[in-house]
């Protein structure tokens, strides 16, 4: 959400109702504001909707409370909150909105490059190819770039000055992540069963 957007005829405050009602009207803010957005919003955007000193995390548990049995839910992902369905609701969405499962459309070997782009980024296509002792090809990053799962980050000290690829914050909302400190260890993923490296 873009910055310093408050309307001044906004009350943040409420000091008219009472305490319960202020908190409900609060809270409903911030349903609304997450309602209204297709990626997740920050604390700080939150904060200007409801009263100064108002704690967003509680209002956003509550908020999360007040939706339990229902099909969506409030989720914390890249740096924000955002309400999504439900994942038992998802062979539901499929079946009737014909959408497909996007993100499983990847081949094992582009979700193989993009956790490898995850764990080791910046990385460059060098990297990658000595990582999988393979060529990885343009394609390959252009259609995981196209998915705006990865973008470019900064050019590598090396000559020629190659670029690099970062993951982006569709990968964290598209993994359900908050940040890339929630990607699993090495051991997680043996855990998991994946090779280890």
């Amino acid at each position: 959400m873009a910055k310093d957007r408050s309307d001044p005829e906004l009350d943040c405050e409420l000091p008219d109702l009472p305490p319960e009602l202020r908190w409900r009207e609060w809270m409903r803010r911030i349903e609304a504001v997450l309602f209204a957005s297709a990626s997740p919003v920050p604390r700080d955007d939150l904060a200007r909707v409801v009263g100064h000193g108002a704690s967003v995390d509680l209002l956003v548990e509550d908020l999360a409370a007040d939706l339990e049995g229902r099909a969506f839910e409030v989720t914390q992902v890249a740096g924000g909150w955002i309400f999504r369905t439900r994942a038992i609701y998802a062979p539901a969405i499929r079946a009737a909105a014909d959408v497909g499962n996007k993100l499983l459309d990847l081949s094992e070997f582009d979700v193989a490059v993009l956790a490898a782009i995850a764990y080791h980024q910046p990385i460059t296509r060098d990297g990658l190819k000595d990582i999988f002792g393979k060529e990885i090809s343009r394609d390959l990053i252009g259609r995981l770039h196209a998915r705006d799962l990865i973008g470019t980050g900064p050019r590598s000290p090396r000559r020629g000055a190659p670029y690099t690829f970062v993951t982006t914050e569709q990968f964290l909302v598209a993994f359900g992540l908050e940040s890339l400190r929630d990607l699993p260890d090495q051991e997680q993923l043996e855990d998991a069963g994946a090779p280890s490296s």
